[in-house]
């Protein structure tokens, strides 16, 4: 095996994801439901939040941090909202059953806000972003990140994490447009991900307490990440905080725990998704024409020196599930190891 690894089928990954998490505990739908979500968040180029978060989970899941048999419910409804507590289940499946919810209502109503509480990390922003395209719909995702790791501008205590938004919109012909993205420069996960290679992170992801770039990604913890735009990227994650934590009686602030550090705590995650049913604005057929026309128009712009192409928000993701699909998914080496250290403490075949 390379130092960059080998690949593998996004089935098999999915397989192999299934049997770990039923193993830990988690019930064999659950696992199944799961399995697909992470699969396809590594498929889509999801890197940092597909199977590099297995031992994690596994390790909350063994620990009791999960509620395996949890009761997902809605706890507030109305026509065009709804509410879910997660009874600290998975996120994947605390999310994904929002989105349900919000295509479901959309339908109807024209758009859909659907909050949780009481959830937990659930991979990607754009795998539930994503989920309304097939219905005609566009999707908006948001959530509180799973640990502290930016200040309030100015400040030095890490009151606010990630907080990622993630927005889809279908078009006709092209893929559509996905905006996916950390209120930071960049996400946790990208640290973790060089950590675990030996990589060093590119100047500019983190500052460490006396204002100095940060490069070395196994010393993350002596710093916090910086946010996009300065005192901008600061305030939406703030707003963004609010919206799908404090809103949904979910963790924000001071109260948000670090699952990166603690297997048993409840989390409290908070997250939403807006279902926005097109058809109530305009005809869907023209919609996706015009968004169509909008790849046209972007990449037509004259390009600055030293750039050789424009892309839309999604358009790498795309290119990246083609290949994964047609080629499998890039397990890296470093990765390949703690898997298999996963299978075998667990007693299930190895990926």
């Amino acid at each position: 095996m390379s130092e960059t690894g080998r690949r593998v089928s996004v089935e098999d990954l999915a397989t192999f994801i299934t049997r770990a998490l039923e193993a830990a505990g988690l019930g064999s739908e659950d696992a199944c439901k799961v399995g697909k979500l992470m699969a396809l968040a590594d498929t889509i180029g999801g890197d940092a939040h597909g199977v590099f978060r297995l031992p994690q989970y596994v390790s909350r899941l063994k620990a009791g941090g999960y509620n395996s048999k949890a009761n997902i419910a809605v706890v507030n409804e109305r026509a065009a909202t709804a509410v879910l507590d997660g009874d600290n289940a998975m996120g994947h499946l605390v999310m994904s059953r929002a989105a349900e919810i919000a295509i479901k209502k959309a339908r109807t109503t024209g758009i859909a806000w659907v909050g949780a509480r009481h959830s937990n990390h659930a991979g990607p922003a754009s795998i539930y972003a994503r989920m309304p395209l097939e219905y005609n719909m566009i999707g908006v995702y948001v959530a509180v990140g799973s640990a502290n790791h930016l200040p309030p501008w100015g400040g030095t205590e890490m009151l606010l994490s990630t907080n990622p938004i993630a927005i889809a919109v279908p078009a006709f012909e092209r893929p559509p447009i996905v905006l996916d993205m950390a209120t930071t420069v960049a996400a946790y996960g990208k640290v973790k991900t060089h950590a675990q290679r030996g990589e060093p992170m590119p100047e500019g992801w983190m500052i460490d307490r006396e204002g100095k770039p940060l490069t070395d990604a196994s010393r993350s913890n002596e710093g916090f990440l910086l946010p996009i735009g300065g005192p901008k990227g600061y305030g939406l994650s703030l707003m963004f905080g609010i919206l799908a934590g404090t809103l949904n009686g979910a963790a924000f602030g001071r109260d948000v725990v670090d699952f990166n550090a603690d297997d048993t705590t409840e989390t409290n995650t908070g997250h939403f998704i807006v279902a926005l049913n097109i058809d109530a604005f305009c005809d869907v057929g023209e919609f996706k024409k015009s968004i169509d026309s909008v790849w046209e128009e972007m990449k037509s712009s004259p390009l600055l020196p030293g750039y050789e192409e424009i892309r839309l928000p999604g358009e790498r993701s795309h290119r990246v599930e083609l290949d994964r699909r047609s080629n499998g998914i890039p397990i890296h080496a470093a990765l390949d190891v703690a898997l298999a250290k996963v299978a075998s403490e667990l007693g299930v075949e190895p990926l």
